[in-house]
C-alpha cells in the first residue's frame, strides 16, 4: 500500500505489530485466556515409557493342549489432566505350546503396530472375531460360541478395551431386562414342574443343573444367532434367548 508524504521527513521510528496493539485504546479489559497444554493423542511417534500398565487374560481352548496367556500393556497419555487417556500399546501371547509359535509372534507384532499407529483401533476386534477355524469352533465357559482361537483372542482384546473405556456396550433398556427376568423365571418354574411330575417329588438339582450354574443358562439351551450364546430355550412353542432377549416370534 502506497502512502503519499507531503511534508519533509525529519525523523522516523520502526513500529512493531505488538506496539500497534499496545497503542490501541481498550474500552473494556478482556479476560485473559489461560494457557492450554497440548493434548497428546496416540500416534506412532509416541515413545514407549519405562513402565506400562496392563492386564493378562488366560485362554483355555480345547483346540490347544496348553493355555494361552494374553498380556495387553497400555500407555497413559496426558496423565493427571482431564484429557487423560489409556490406550493399548503392545500385546504379548505366551504358551507352553510351541506348535503355533510363528503365527502367534506375527499376530502380536502386527497388533502392536496397529495399536501404536493410533486412531480408532477398535476395528481389529471385529476382524479377529470373524476368523473361522475349518476344523470347527467350540463353546467356552458361559456358553458363548468361539469360531476359532483367533476369534477368542479378539474377544479378549474386546474385553480389555471395554475395561479401559475404549469400547462401550450398548445399554439394554429396562423393559428388555424385565422381559428376560420374567422369561427365565417362567422357564425355571416350568422345568421344575416337569421334573417333579416325572419323579413324584420336588425336583432336586441334577448333574446337568449343577453344570448350568457354571454355564449360567439352563442345560440343553441352543445357540442364539444374535448373541452367539447357548441361551436359546423353547417356551410356549417359541424360541427365546435368556441372554439378549431375542425371540423368533418377534
Amino acid at each position: 500500500m502506497a502512502i503519499k508524504i507531503d511534508k519533509k521527513i525529519t525523523g522516523y521510528n520502526v513500529v512493531k505489530p505488538e506496539d500497534k496493539v499496545a497503542a490501541t485504546p481498550v474500552t473494556a479489559a478482556a479476560p485473559k485466556e489461560a494457557p492450554s497444554a497440548e493434548v497428546i493423542q496416540m500416534h506412532e511417534s509416541v515413545e514407549r515409557p519405562e513402565t506400562l500398565v496392563g492386564s493378562t487374560f488366560k485362554i483355555k481352548s480345547p483346540l490347544f493342549e496348553h493355555a494361552l496367556y494374553v498380556t495387553i500393556n497400555d500407555i497413559v497419555l496426558n496423565a493427571g489432566t482431564k484429557h487423560e487417556l489409556r490406550r493399548p500399546f503392545e500385546i504379548f501371547i505366551n504358551s507352553k505350546n510351541m506348535d503355533h509359535f510363528q503365527w502367534i509372534v506375527a499376530l502380536t507384532r502386527i497388533l502392536s503396530a496397529v495399536f501404536r499407529k493410533g486412531g480408532d483401533v477398535t476395528f481389529i476386534v471385529e476382524e479377529l472375531k470373524a476368523v473361522f477355524d475349518p476344523r470347527g469352533g467350540y463353546f467356552k465357559a458361559g456358553g458363548v460360541y468361539m469360531p476359532s482361537i483367533v476369534a477368542e483372542i479378539g474377544g479378549v482384546i474386546e474385553q480389555h478395551m471395554k475395561n479401559i473405556g475404549l469400547i462401550h456396550d450398548p445399554e439394554m433398556d429396562e423393559a428388555t431386562r424385565k422381559l428376560i427376568a420374567e422369561k427365565r423365571a417362567a422357564y425355571e418354574a416350568l422345568d421344575s414342574k416337569k421334573n417333579s411330575e416325572v419323579s413324584g417329588t420336588p425336583a432336586a438339582p441334577s448333574v446337568d443343573a449343577a453344570a448350568s450354574e457354571t454355564l449360567t443358562f439352563p442345560p440343553g439351551s441352543m445357540m442364539c444367532d444374535k448373541c452367539n450364546t447357548r441361551a436359546l430355550v423353547l417356551m410356549d412353542n417359541c424360541q427365546t434367548c435368556l441372554n439378549c432377549g431375542y425371540s423368533k416370534c418377534g
